[in-house]
């Protein structure tokens, strides 16, 4: 690794060819850029994290004027190991976020804690344990709640739609599951190439649940994982030739699912300076449990002992999908390998108030929010629904 960052700088002094602009721009850079206004805010959760959120209050060809507080809002959460920043990587014609804004939404962008927007605490330092010792469980319990609090309080609104993707779905489907005062507050639930049950997860994700857990410790420490290194130039110079583009592609094809004609091959530079966005080791635990038993349940602590005193029983527990009453929407691939399409089928037979299930044939995991062509059209399928 410190071989191929070394490489890297050299080429880079050699002079790479030139990049998109938005590559090393941070989320709020990206949206400026495109002629979008732009707020950030800084949530903080009950348990210290603070999460830096974004906000774009009306589309690029709206008049600027007092905000309307009936103008309907969308929350979008990214997945694992990503962050806020991929929601508006793409050009406005088709970048979900441009797109819904232009639609006439109040478009939020939400963050987890251990991604790139999410690496602060009142008390707590980012370059401890402590500060890492959190799983999926702690942003369903904290992330979700307090960030869809802060935004109903600034728009003064009663109601929002929430969009997850991967597992933007996960931590919905266990946050509305279990706090039914917070499902009340979500208008529609929309789950894009959801990561809930991950039983026959395919791939090489899928290798992580064999590997055991002292091993990864060992090789990448009890903190974090994945994390942007601001920019990798390595990468980005290689992946920004022509022909080597492509290949770039097909590593991306075999990690998320094969549809590679669907991914602008002249963007991969601005991909890959902000994919991934950094997760916490226990999280990867997380992950790998629940492709181990093919459930959607709590933090495993790996003996009946440690969950007694955490759970006041010897196994995890379970979300139970069944007391989620939020109305759902799922759009689903055929070629995802995270979002496996027999884990989707159990998934959308669990839901108990789906109101749609979309399969699309060729999409894999990644053409929900990088795709060039945009099957699913977010902005239009949620005013569909919503007329």
């Amino acid at each position: 690794m410190c071989f191929v960052h070394a490489i890297g700088n050299v080429f880079c002094f050699l002079g790479a060819k030139p990049k998109n602009p938005e590559t090393n721009m941070n989320v709020s850079e990206i949206i400026s850029h495109w002629g979008y206004e732009r707020e950030e805010h800084e949530v903080l959760t009950e348990d210290g994290y603070l999460l830096l959120i974004f906000r774009i209050p009306r589309g690029r060809n709206e008049r600027k004027e007092s905000y309307d507080t009936t103008k309907p809002v969308v929350y979008l959460q990214h997945g694992f190991t990503v962050s806020a920043d991929y929601w508006v990587l793409n050009p406005p014609s088709n970048c979900p976020a441009f797109l819904l804004a232009d639609a006439g939404f109040d478009v939020w962008l939400g963050s987890s804690r251990g991604s790139n927007n999410g690496r602060k605490h009142v008390r707590l330092d980012p370059d401890s344990k402590e500060f890492w010792a959190f799983s999926f469980d702690e942003q369903i319990a904290y992330d979700i709640p307090a960030t869809i609090d802060f935004i109903l309080n600034k728009t003064r609104q009663r109601q929002l739609y929430y969009i997850g993707h991967s597992q933007g779905a996960y931590i919905a489907y266990g946050a509305f599951s279990t706090n039914p005062q917070l499902a009340q507050k979500i208008k529609m639930n929309f789950a894009l190439g959801p990561v809930v049950f991950t039983k026959y997860l395919r791939g090489v994700f899928r290798t992580v649940a064999y590997i055991d857990p002292k091993v990864i410790k060992t090789l990448f420490g009890e903190k974090d994982i994945l994390s942007r290194s601001n920019d990798n130039p390595f990468l980005q110079f290689l992946c920004h030739r022509e022909n080597i583009a492509t290949a770039c592609n097909n590593l991306l094809t075999v990690m998320f699912g094969y549809n590679p004609k669907n991914l602008n091959e002249s963007r991969l530079d601005v991909y890959i300076g902000h994919i991934p966005g950094g997760a916490s080791i226990q999280s990867i635990f997380h992950f790998s449990q629940g492709i181990r038993s093919g459930l959607f349940q709590k933090y495993d602590w790996g003996s009946e002992s440690l969950n007694m005193q955490h759970y006041s029983q010897s196994t995890p527990p379970r979300y139970k999908i069944e007391n989620m009453k939020v109305p759902t929407v799922i759009w689903s691939g055929g070629r995802d390998l995270l979002g496996d399409p027999i884990d989707t089928e159990n998934l959308a037979a669990k839901t108990p108030n789906l109101v749609y299930h979309e399969k699309i044939p060729d999409y894999d995991h990644l053409d929900f929010i990088l795709g060039i062509d945009l099957i699913f059209d977010v902005a239009l399928a949620v005013l569909e629904l919503t007329l």
